[in-house]
C-alpha cells in the first residue's frame, strides 16, 4: 500500500504553523510497512483541494487528510471530499452528544455552527475524537482509501495513533509482524554516528537501521518484520547490542523518551533528588525537568543567581573567587553547583554559566557556556563552545545539562540506561 499525506490550511502556506502532522503519520505508517511518497500541502480553497486530491488518486491507494474538519466557514475538507467522491455528509449522533458534553462541561453556550463538527461521510467507519470535538473518519472507494484526520496536533496524534492505525493494520491483513525499536543519542553528530556504525548499515537486510538527526540529537531506528514479535524483538535487540557497543557511551534513551523525561526517570528510580544553580539558562533547566510528570518527587528546586551579586548573596559563592578566575568558569560553575546542592539539600546539582551572546563576557567569547554537576563522589564542570543565536544556545545548554546529569546517574554505562 502507498500513501499521500495531504494537509489541509492556508495556515500552513502562509508559515503561521508548522506541518508536523505529517512526520508523525509518515513514521507510523513506516511502521506498518505502508510506502508515503507524497507530502502535499494545499489551502482552504474547495478547487485546488479536488484537483489536490485528483493527483493523489492516480499515485496513492491511501490518502491521507489533516485539517478542515472544524465548525468555520473555511473548513471544507468534508464537504469537499464527499463532493469528490459523490457521496454525502451525514450526522454522526454520538459525536454530537459528545460536542454538546463538552460545552456544558465547560459552561459555554454552545452555537449551530458546531454541529458542523458531528457531519460524516455517510457509510465511513467513524473515529472518535477523546482529545478535541469533530471526528474523523476512514472512507472506502474503489481502489482507494480515504482518512479525514482533525489539524490539531494534541487531537489527530492520539486519534491516528489508536483508532486509524489499528484498522490499517487490519485492512493490511499481514500475517508478518513489523516492530520498531528507536534508540536516542547525544552528544554526537548524525555524520560522525552514522560513520561509526558503517558496516552494520551496509549488512543490513533485517531489521534495517535507519539513523535520524533532529533537535541537536540522532536517533536510529531498528525495524524487524518477522512472524512473531517474540522473534522481532530478538532481531531488534541483536542489531542494538552491536550498535551499543560501538556508540553506547552517547545513548540517553529510546522510543519516546526526551532528555527530560529520562532524567526525571532515573532520578526516581534510583530515589534522587536534583536541584540547580542558574545563570545563564534564568531557570530554563528546571522548567524543562517541570513539564514531566511526576518531577515533583525529584525536583526540589532550585536559585536563579543571573548577575554576580547573587551569585554572592544566594548561593555564598566567595566575592574573591569570582574575581580571580571569573562567572564564566570552571570553578564558578563548579561553586555554585556545590552550593545549591548544599542549600537544598539534594543528591545531584546542575550549575549553568555562561555567555549566550551577541557579546562576549569579558574575555570569554560569546557560547561559552561551563556546566557543573555535584554529586556525593564530587564536582565537575564540563566547557561548551557553542556557535548559535543567543537563545539558541542556552536552549541547548540546557538539554547538555540534562545529558551530563543522565550520564552521571548512569555511571557511564548504557546498560544502565
Amino acid at each position: 500500500m502507498n500513501a499521500e499525506i495531504i494537509a489541509v490550511g492556508s495556515e500552513l502556506l502562509l508559515g503561521q504553523i508548522t506541518n508536523s502532522n505529517a512526520r508523525f503519520i509518515s513514521s507510523n505508517l513506516a511502521e506498518l510497512g505502508i510506502n508515503v511518497y507524497y507530502h502535499t500541502v494545499v489551502g482552504d480553497n474547495p478547487d485546488r483541494l479536488k484537483s489536490v486530491i485528483e493527483i493523489a488518486e492516480q499515485r496513492a491507494d491511501l490518502i491521507i487528510f489533516t485539517g478542515g474538519l472544524g465548525p468555520t466557514k473555511d473548513d471544507l475538507t468534508k464537504s469537499t471530499i464527499a463532493e469528490h467522491l459523490n457521496t454525502s455528509l451525514e450526522m454522526d449522533q454520538v459525536a454530537l452528544d459528545s460536542i454538546v458534553a463538552y460545552f456544558e462541561r465547560a459552561g459555554r453556550t454552545m452555537t449551530y455552527n458546531n454541529n458542523k463538527q458531528a457531519l460524516v461521510l455517510k457509510d465511513s467507519e467513524v473515529l472518535e475524537n477523546h482529545h478535541g470535538m469533530a471526528p474523523g473518519m476512514l472512507y472506502k472507494s474503489g481502489e482507494h482509501v480515504y482518512i479525514l484526520l482533525p489539524g490539531p496536533p494534541k487531537e489527530m496524534e492520539p486519534m491516528f495513533q489508536f483508532e486509524a492505525k489499528p484498522k490499517l493494520a487490519r485492512m493490511l491483513n499481514k500475517e508478518d509482524v513489523i516492530l520498531s525499536h528507536v534508540l536516542r543519542f547525544y552528544g554526537i553528530g548524525e555524520a560522525e554516528l552514522e560513520d561509526r556504525i558503517q558496516d552494520l548499515l551496509e549488512k543490513q537486510t533485517n531489521p534495517t537501521i535507519a539513523p535520524l538527526a533532529s533537535d541537536s540529537e540522532v536517533t536510529l531506528r531498528i525495524t524487524a518484520k518477522t512472524g512473531t514479535e517474540e522473534q522481532a524483538w530478538e532481531l531488534i535487540n541483536g542489531a542494538k547490542k552491536e550498535i551499543l557497543e560501538i556508540v553506547g557511551d552517547y545513548l540517553y534513551g529510546y522510543d519516546d523518551d526526551s532528555l527530560a523525561s529520562k532524567t526525571v526517570e532515573l532520578l526516581r528510580e534510583q530515589h534522587k533528588t536534583i536541584s540547580a544553580a542558574e545563570s545563564l539558562t534564568a531557570g530554563l533547566f528546571q522548567a524543562e525537568l517541570a513539564a514531566i510528570p511526576g518531577v515533583s518527587k525529584a525536583l526540589k528546586g532550585g536559585v536563579i543567581a543571573y548577575n554576580e551579586e547573587m551569585k554572592i548573596k544566594q548561593l555564598g559563592i566567595s566575592a574573591d573567587l569570582l574575581a580571580q578566575y571569573g562567572v564564566v568558569s570552571e570553578e564558578t560553575a563548579i561553586a555554585m553547583a556545590e552550593a545549591v546542592r548544599s542549600k537544598f539539600g539534594t543528591d545531584i546539582s546542575v550549575s549553568l554559566t555562561g555567555a549566550a551572546g551577541p557579546d562576549a563576557h569579558g574575555e570569554q567569547p560569546a557560547g561559552t557556556v561551563w556546566i557543573g554537576i555535584s554529586d556525593e563522589n564530587g564536582a565537575k564542570a564540563y566547557r561548551l563552545q557553542l556557535s548559535g543565536m543567543r537563545n539558541s544556545n542556552r536552549l541547548r545548554a540546557v538539554k547538555l545539562a540534562l545529558y551530563y546529569v543522565i550520564r552521571t546517574l548512569a555511571a557511564g554505562d548504557a546498560r544502565k540506561i
